[in-house]
């Protein structure tokens, strides 16, 4: 009876999470412009879609802002894991508690203070200023997925590299980064993903004439939501499902770092 109650409850939980989608999907095939009644299959919204030079327009500076941010902020936030890791216990969970604020905080706040900043630095609205706040607002997620794996780290393996001749950055791509590597594609997807559904902070930040899917759906919806942008939205479902698919089929590699750093430097060795 308890696994009977279980599967209910998980079952419910999935209706609840992907009904929704599912509607706004099936209604992306609907041949009438109305939602209360179902008119035939087509795929005319998904041909308009692709014909609309705006909303391409928009989808291209999305996917642009969403890889640069979230590349720039695994970088940055990869950096800050390293140096936290080897400061003092006192000083890490200072740093660490300064760069939880803002996930904590409020986006409308976030935004407005990004706007004050880069009007009080003279700093012309644009894509500049949208690529800024989504990196600011991404390294904490960053940090977030790296420092766990920062933690599980054995430093005897990256001492031992060192014995074994390899040079410190050499070591630290052999031995460290693959230990890391879970975590920052962790992070990247995060950041990427979260650059993706940004809309409160992009609005206060990206000046006039320059639009994201987020703010260019919001403008839409104003003037009534067309069937376009079911369309859109069940495309960047499909894209982001099928992402999360491949990254978790992707094989792992097994092999032992140090290992590989021993046969390298005895092949390399006179």
């Amino acid at each position: 009876m308890k696994t009977i109650a279980k599967r209910i409850y998980v079952a419910l939980i999935i209706l609840f999470l992907y009904a929704p989608i599912g509607i706004l999907m099936v209604l992306s095939f609907n041949r009438s412009k109305t939602r209360a009644k179902w008119g035939g299959f087509t795929l005319h919204w998904y041909r308009a879609l692709f014909q609309n030079e705006e909303i391409l327009r928009a989808l291209l500076n999305t996917l642009l802002i969403a890889l640069l941010s979230s590349l720039i902020a695994t970088v940055i936030g990869t950096v800050a894991c390293i140096a936290m890791n080897g400061m003092k216990r006192r000083a890490k969970s200072v740093l660490m508690g300064i760069t939880n604020i803002p996930m904590l905080n409020a986006d409308i706040v976030t935004g407005i203070s990004l706007m004050l900043l880069y009007i009080s630095l003279g700093i012309k609205f644009g894509m500049g200023t949208i690529l800024l706040s989504h990196i600011t607002f991404n390294i904490p997620y960053v940090i977030l997925s790296v420092m766990p794996r920062m933690k599980q780290l054995n430093v005897s393996t990256y001492e031992a590299a060192l014995d074994l001749g390899s040079s410190p950055l050499h070591a630290f791509f052999k031995v460290v980064f693959p230990d890391l590597l879970p975590g920052i594609l962790s992070g990247f997807l995060m950041a990427f993903t979260m650059s993706l559904d940004d809309f409160i902070i992009t609005h206060f930040t990206k000046g006039v004439g320059v639009d994201t899917l987020s703010t260019k759906i919001y403008t839409e919806i104003k003037k009534g939501i067309k069937p376009e942008m079911y369309a859109l939205s069940s495309l960047i479902f499909v894209t982001v499902l099928t992402l999360l698919v491949l990254v978790n089929l992707s094989p792992t590699d097994k092999k032992s770092s140090v290992g590989t750093l021993d046969s390298e430097n005895a092949s390399h060795s006179p």
